[in-house]
């Protein structure tokens, strides 16, 4: 296989290694599968989530006036961004009489928020 130098972000040379892209295409993922992914990343990408999303991994579980006063926003604007959370599969919530409580929806988004804050810390 050619060691191809690299000019910017595109190849001086062209050419194709089969073997490597029929392994790609083979376990590449279903396109279902990829929107999911897709809208989970996007979720991810906003500020004000990942504030909440950090604020649950670090308390486990909060009502929407801690979040508002935890990120320093209206409760309604809280309540926004908990319902794209909440459709994304990000977090759930538990009714406590009058109360609503939110935490993570499971160790995986613990997990991705962990792995996440370490690589933003990398650098």
């Amino acid at each position: 296989m050619d060691t191809t130098r690299l000019d910017g972000d595109v190849c001086t040379v062209h050419e194709i290694d089969p073997e490597a892209v029929k392994y790609a295409k083979e376990h590449a993922l279903p396109a279902r599968n990829i929107e999911r992914l897709s809208r989970l990343f996007s979720a991810l990408s906003d500020p004000t989530r990942l504030r909440i999303l950090h604020a649950l991994t670090i308390s486990k579980e909060l009502c929407v006036c801690d979040l508002a006063i935890v990120v320093d926003l209206s409760v309604s604007a809280v309540s926004h961004q908990l319902r794209l959370l909440r459709d994304r599969d990000l977090v759930r919530a538990r009714r406590d009489g009058r109360m609503v409580h939110y935490s993570l929806a499971d160790e995986h988004v613990r997990h991705l928020m962990d792995t996440g804050v370490v690589h933003a810390n990398e650098g």
